[in-house]
């Protein structure tokens, strides 16, 4: 039995390797022919997954694995598809459903009579059944629940460490029919391995949550219920800082030259999960107010590092601020809603000359995104670390020449590395 796996993301291809794990046959399609072009040459696109290019090459030397553009060739040969086609937002929280569309009507153009589709992409809640199922009705001229079948079941794993997470966590499913559930339980249980997990209510597996709709705001209350909790720890943090308490790890020296070390919890939310999913649940739950105000308050910490910076500082103009990482998240190449970019945009409207230091991106790469780079051991007058690459966790004193303060916003830099001479230690750097 084959299966089709749409978009060969940093999702959808450990997905489809996943399931050549368990010696079946996958199709990726893919829009991007560079993306196929390296699949099908045994190279993994994009890294940092762990165990990702050894999976690669067991399903390319097993010939289980062919990647493609053409999706609709790709679902007429398969059973069973998975969609992790993205859904971005607009600046007013919209969501942009182009990019799913276009494939859903690929899919539908290749659809056969018996196949399963699973919708893996985080959806406002509803979309599966008001959105997809007609388009594919229509399109196709098949009847979903009779014809093909439909679920949702959104990922849960974390970029870096997908097939642990994938053995972790359950995975839930819920179709628009009986019989798209009980195939979806089905299709999941034959792909996946589940660690013991104790500590679950139930065990561990595959979770029939009853129709899509549950699926889809099961995930969605996953994400904002975190982005609330961050968005307190934001607050906290803040006012803390305002009263000047020990939740900060403020150090200052004792020699001619003022410098001082602080750590700030949430420079900035970034990657595709936290800023974007609370907006697709505001997107149906239109009149939710917790929600909307912490998204307010993580959107607002860039403007707030500067803050911060400039009060211990003065004003940035003409000051050189060397931003640490351009990546969402340590160990991750990827700068989906990166805080990298607000506090560049924050630091240039104040006058500052903003620059950009990242290990694991070029300084073309960092050029190519608009940005300046910025070299380890190049003078500033302002550090902050935006990123937590572990890399990080060596920098010293002599890592920032020049540098009068470091604004910590990941809590990885040893306080005692930033040391240029004995200091006091006026904060203990925990935090919530």
């Amino acid at each position: 039995m084959t299966t089709a796996v749409i978009a060969l993301g940093k999702i959808g291809l450990p997905l489809a390797l996943q399931i050549t794990s368990k010696g079946q046959h996958v199709i990726g399609a893919d829009i991007n022919q560079d993306v196929v072009n390296l699949v099908n040459d045994g190279i993994e696109p994009f890294p940092g997954e762990t165990d990702l290019q050894e999976k690669l090459d067991h399903a390319i030397s097993e010939n289980l694995l062919t990647a493609t553009t053409n999706t609709v060739e790709a679902v007429s040969k398969s059973k069973e598809i998975i969609v992790v086609v993205p859904v971005i937002v607009d600046n007013d929280g919209i969501p942009d459903f182009s990019m799913i569309d276009s494939a859903t009507a690929e899919i539908a153009k290749g659809l056969q009579p018996g196949t399963l589709i699973s919708y893996e992409t985080t959806l406002p809640i509803g979309t599966t059944r008001n959105r997809f199922k007609p388009e594919l009705e229509k399109i196709s001229n098949l009847t979903c629940g009779e014809d093909f079948f439909l679920c949702h079941s959104p990922e849960r794993v974390f970029s870096g460490r997908i097939f642990a997470d994938l053995r972790k966590y359950p995975k839930l499913v819920g179709g628009t029919d009986e019989k798209s559930n009980d195939l979806a339980v089905e299709f999941y249980e034959r792909i996946l391995d589940f660690d013991d997990r104790p500590d679950l209510e139930r065990a561990n597996g595959v979770w029939n949550l009853g129709s899509s709709e549950a699926a889809e705001m099961a995930k969605l209350a996953e994400t904002t219920y975190r982005n609330v909790n961050i968005a307190l720890a934001n607050e906290f943090a803040l006012h803390a800082q305002d009263l000047g308490l020990d939740v900060f790890s403020v150090i200052e020296a004792s020699n001619s030259q003022p410098f001082s070390h602080i750590h700030l919890p949430g420079v900035a939310v970034g990657g595709h999960c936290i800023p974007v999913y609370p907006k697709f649940y505001m997107h149906t739950d239109t009149s939710s107010k917790i929600p909307k105000v912490s998204t307010q308050i993580n959107e607002s910490m860039p403007q707030r590092v500067i803050d911060l910076a400039e009060n211990y500082i003065g004003s940035l103009k003409g000051l050189t601020v060397a931003i640490f990482g351009v990546s969402y998240r340590g160990g991750v190449k990827e700068t989906a809603f990166s805080g990298a970019f607000p506090l560049v945009e924050e630091i240039t409207n104040r006058g500052g000359k903003a620059k950009v230091h990242d290990p694991l991106y070029s300084e073309s790469e960092i050029r190519s995104l608009g940005l300046v780079p910025h070299e380890t051991y190049e003078s500033c007058d302002i550090a902050i670390i935006q990123a937590d690459h572990q890399q990080y966790s060596e920098l010293s004193y002599e890592s920032f020449p020049g540098a009068k303060l470091i604004v910590d916003g990941r809590n990885i830099i040893d306080s005692e590395k930033v040391s240029p001479t004995p200091l006091k230690r006026l904060g203990d750097g925990r935090t919530w």
